[in-house]
């Protein structure tokens, strides 16, 4: 297994362009909340928060795993230094994201409960989800098992189809941005490429091995993008590795451009289908592009036994419940980072990049 790279290139040159990959580490975790938060409302400050550990670390700070002063809480507070994210021209994007986790509330997405900054950070409090990452998992199992692959599948569904339906284009769907809840559910998470659009939109991001074609030749594109990136992400659980990878990103966009792909033997000859609909460069076949949506992909012959009504409930077992054992504050299933020994946060002097994040 290797670890997939993302890349915005609205803010480099031509050349830049074909060489930069950034890294996105940001994992955000939570533990299961009750339907009434008890988190104390209005605006939080950072002496709300205990700073246990560092969960991951990314291109624009770290998220770190926190408790609450208050109510004794779990949370992670993904934090993004200023001055880097106006540097790599990245303002439009993390104010998106913040917009884009303010506006949806559903079972298979992380949830955003506020923001607050100070002269150098921003600062975004999220849930803990304990149960680790998605990618972790199958980096272990080497590739999961066809059921377990269409279940992990199934709920990236539904997510991406309330997305959706609230005209957010999700864009950077792989196995580091889905996490496992304790009880072994999926958690979409990181929205730093999401964006709201009712038509289309032109943006080159996303990751290399996930790109559709259309992001790649720089066409207008649509939510379709994301029903794409949704083939890529089933055949690398059932094959665990993506059907374009190579060692560079040009190498990997050329094939994907050719759009060949080879499947292993032991792929069943239903999810060949799937696959083929939804990895095509063809807008007019790609399932979920057309007339019934998402609908023709839930109703694909793969996923003819699973009951949609049940598994947006939750009432469908999962296939692996992650390992905890120390409770609702447990962090074992995450890696270990440096901890920085003088953190800049709370810091009060003259912000330059205030008028940029008004709204956090």
């Amino acid at each position: 297994m290797y670890d997939h790279k993302d890349i915005t290139l609205d803010m480099f040159s031509q050349q830049q362009q074909q060489e930069h990959l950034q890294n996105n580490e940001y994992y955000l975790k939570k533990s299961l909340l009750p339907q009434k938060s008890t988190v104390s409302k209005g605006k939080y400050t950072l002496h709300d928060f205990q700073i246990m550990r560092t969960l991951g670390t990314g291109s624009f700070g770290r998220v770190h795993l926190v408790k609450s002063i208050h109510n004794n809480r779990f949370y992670a507070i993904k934090v993004l230094k200023k001055f880097k994210i106006v540097k790599m021209k990245q303002i439009e994007h993390t104010c998106d994201e913040r917009r884009m986790l303010k506006l949806v509330q559903h079972p298979f997405l992380i949830r955003m409960w506020g923001t607050f900054q100070d002269s150098k950070n921003l600062f975004l409090v999220m849930d803990y989800i304990e149960g680790g990452e998605l990618f972790s998992l199958l980096r272990k199992s080497h590739r999961f098992p066809n059921p377990v692959a269409k279940f992990y599948a199934a709920e990236v569904i539904l997510a991406i189809e309330y997305l959706h339906a609230h005209n957010i284009i999700y864009r950077d769907l792989k196995p580091e941005n889905i996490l496992l809840d304790k009880y072994g559910h999926v958690k979409i998470t990181d929205f730093g490429f999401a964006k709201e659009v009712e038509n289309v939109t032109s943006t080159l991001c996303g990751t290399p091995d996930y790109l559709a074609p259309e992001i790649i030749q720089s066409k207008p594109y649509n939510k379709s993008v994301d029903w794409w990136s949704l083939g890529i992400l089933i055949y690398e659980m059932l094959a665990g590795y993506t059907p374009f990878y190579d060692t560079t990103p040009m190498k990997t966009y050329e094939k994907i451009l050719i759009g060949r792909v080879n499947y292993p033997d032991f792929f069943v000859h239903e999810v060949i289908d799937l696959l083929n609909r939804l990895i095509t460069s063809d807008l007019s076949r790609r399932l979920g592009n057309l007339q019934n949506g998402a609908e023709d992909i839930k109703s694909h012959p793969w996923f003819q036994e699973v009951v949609w009504e049940k598994l947006v409930n939750k009432d469908i077992e999962t296939p692996y419940e992650p390992p905890i054992q120390g409770g609702t504050g447990d962090s074992s299933l995450f890696d270990i980072y440096p901890e920085e020994q003088q953190l800049d946060y709370g810091i009060q002097c003259e912000d330059p990049y205030e008028h940029f994040f008004v709204d956090f």
